[in-house]
């Protein structure tokens, strides 16, 4: 979302509702972080940012690309996704001018807070009522990332009809955003299906929806009930270190990102698409760090442009994981020291 589209008490309005939800999934995040969630986590904020480097084809003449707030909360759980898709959004906006400042609070809220919270409730709902084991997991993953795509268009069409710059009839962006969000979330949900298969298969211990998923056997003796085996898997499989998923993520990210990228669909998304189409592109208002180093995904000053988008990409990667790394740092730190208190100690 660019500067513009919305009119001052809504941009202010979304930006505090958004730093509320930041500050909450700050606490929260305290207890999803563990040794395995926390580096996991930076490079799940890394993925995202690749992934969204690579615009897919949905319909004539529009594009679509990963939101990440389901998957993500799949991944790391619902809190820490939020401040995934939060350092994102904050690294695109600085850096890369890609989404507007005054816009921010929108764009978190409706990327990082609303997909990350409708896509987790869908998640659950499902993995409650169905029969446990992967191929539920992966079911799951595939409708929560697609439902929570057209989530956010309908909060961006609630957004748009309490204070939308440009006079257009509320049924029209409704339709228009539903529509084609819809085609997008069939995107997102193979995207996200895709990626949680892949990490099942390695290590499921790492994929904090998959916690608590299988059932313990239980037999029934002459003195009861008797459970037999692990009740979820909390163990990583031998011989498969942390390290080495960590580095392969990375350098998956480091490759959509810095090579992959330039294939990517050279048609608007569907928020661009639909504002063109309605005119609401007019009120787009000129970024404030438009000529920075790296604007538009391009190096200044590299005149090829494959080599300028994939520097970029890499640099993006990289400064996602610094932020992103260095909250999760910080938060995992915390929640040691609280761990690590008594109540002698503690006061």
């Amino acid at each position: 979302m660019p500067d513009g589209f919305f009119d001052v008490p809504v941009s202010v309005g979304a930006g505090v509702f958004a730093a509320a939800g930041v500050a909450v999934c700050l606490r929260g995040a305290k207890r999803e972080l563990d040794d395995r969630t926390a580096p996991m986590a930076g490079l799940v904020a890394a993925f995202v940012f690749a992934a969204q480097m690579l615009n897919f084809p949905v319909a004539a003449g529009t594009s679509g690309h990963l939101l990440g707030g389901a998957l993500a909360a799949i991944l790391v759980g619902p809190y820490t996704a939020v401040l995934c898709v939060a350092v994102v959004l904050l690294v695109q906006a600085f850096f890369f001018a890609d989404g507007g400042l005054t816009a921010l609070g929108v764009n978190i809220t409706l990327m990082a807070i609303v997909t990350a919270v409708v896509g987790w409730a869908v998640f659950r709902l499902i993995t409650r009522g169905a029969p446990r084991g992967r191929a539920t997991l992966v079911a799951a993953s595939f409708v929560a990332a697609l439902v929570s795509v057209p989530a956010a268009a309908l909060v961006f069409t609630v957004l748009f009809w309490l204070g939308g710059t440009a006079p257009i009839e509320l049924g029209s962006v409704a339709a228009a955003m539903g529509g084609v969000h819809l085609l997008i979330g069939l995107g997102e949900g193979f995207i996200t299906a895709l990626t949680v298969s892949s990490v099942l298969a390695v290590r499921p211990d790492l994929v904090y929806g998959a916690r608590g998923m299988a059932r313990a056997l239980t037999l029934r003796t002459a003195e009861g009930e008797v459970q037999v085996g692990q009740a979820a898997p909390e163990a990583p499989p031998a011989g498969i270190g942390l390290r080495p998923v960590l580095v392969g993520g990375a350098l998956v990210a480091v490759l959509l990102a810095g090579v992959f990228s330039f294939y990517a669909s050279g048609d608007p998304d569907g928020l661009e698409k639909v504002a063109a189409d309605k005119g609401l592109s007019a009120q787009e208002k000129p970024h404030a760090v438009e000529n920075g180093p790296l604007a538009d995904y391009a190096v200044k000053g590299v005149e090829d442009q494959r080599l300028s988008g994939g520097l970029a990409g890499v640099a993006g990667v990289a400064l996602t994981v610094a932020a992103g790394g260095g909250v999760f740092y910080v938060i995992r730190r915390r929640r040691r020291l609280t761990d690590g208190m008594t109540p002698a100690n503690a006061q």
